[in-house]
């Protein structure tokens, strides 16, 4: 367990409260987790962000009429700390019955608060029902080898040494998988997701990534540290000209987390899997 996380209100009880208090976040450092993976803030192979997506964010009008919408937050990926998923939705249910002029006071509230508990600027989009209806869901690129015949015995830790490539042949291509699975390192509640890996490098053998997949699937971790280490392990064995690797988590109370590292600039996307 991240030692941070050891004081967080995750895994307790808690108080519900209505109305706005910023207090409720909780930032956790990163930099304990990077030093498990070798990285140090200065040393971060990639670049990317981790999207979070609310379902079940309100407030009120200045007449008390309460307002739904879809609250989108992306928190960059070299920000000292993360905000503990608990602690998040504590702070959202906290707006429930706080008035707001209008969504751009809201918005702006937001990203104050957000952008403290990160440690640096926080995006967000504060998006209608309709809105988000009209864009629907999405398929993730490239092939699916979730139907691979393979046989798995190993699921306790991440097992990079499973890992195989064809170093004679360089391809470009985007495989993804839907059975990533691991474990919140506070509750030991499952965590699932669908992984994307798209890169330019040696010829990864399919059926081994499948099985190292599978091996996460009693880790205890955080979702953005799985990723992470998803990209640092194929980074080393492909020795990619670009590597991006990005999961789409199921949402646990309300909220859902999907971090995307890559060695690429790029307009990263933020579409709706039908399991979200």
């Amino acid at each position: 367990m991240h030692p941070a996380a050891e004081h967080s209100p995750l895994g307790k009880s808690s108080e519900y409260i209505a109305t706005y208090t910023p207090s409720l976040l909780f930032p956790i450092p990163r930099t304990a987790k990077w030093a498990e993976l070798g990285l140090t803030a200065e040393t971060l192979p990639y670049k990317g962000v981790d999207f979070w997506n609310c379902f079940e964010l309100s407030w009120l009008l200045p007449s008390g009429k309460p307002v739904v919408a879809i609250g989108e937050f992306s928190i960059p990926a070299d920000s000292p700390n993360i905000i503990e998923s608990k602690s998040f939705k504590l702070y959202l249910n906290s707006l429930n019955q706080t008035p707001f002029a209008d969504v751009a006071t809201l918005e702006a509230t937001l990203v104050k608060d957000l952008s403290a508990a990160a440690g640096k600027p926080v995006g967000v989009r504060v998006r209608s029902l309709k809105d988000v209806e009209a864009e629907g869901v999405v398929a993730l690129p490239g092939v699916c080898i979730d139907d691979l015949d393979i046989s798995v015995s190993n699921y306790e830790h991440p097992r990079p040494e499973l890992l195989r490539c064809d170093d004679s042949r360089i391809v470009e291509e985007s495989v993804h998988s839907h059975l990533l699975k691991s474990n919140c390192p506070v509750t030991s509640q499952p965590d699932w997701g669908s992984v994307v890996v798209q890169y330019r490098g040696a010829a990864l053998d399919h059926a081994s990534l499948l099985a190292y997949i599978v091996s996460f699937r009693q880790h205890s971790d955080f979702h953005e540290q799985c990723v992470e280490r998803i990209f640092l392990d194929l980074q080393r064995l492909l020795k990619p000209e670009k590597l991006t690797v990005f999961a789409r988590y199921v949402r646990r109370g309300g909220l859902d987390i999907n971090p995307y590292r890559s060695t690429e600039d790029m307009q990263l996307p933020n579409h709706r899997l039908v399991r979200q």
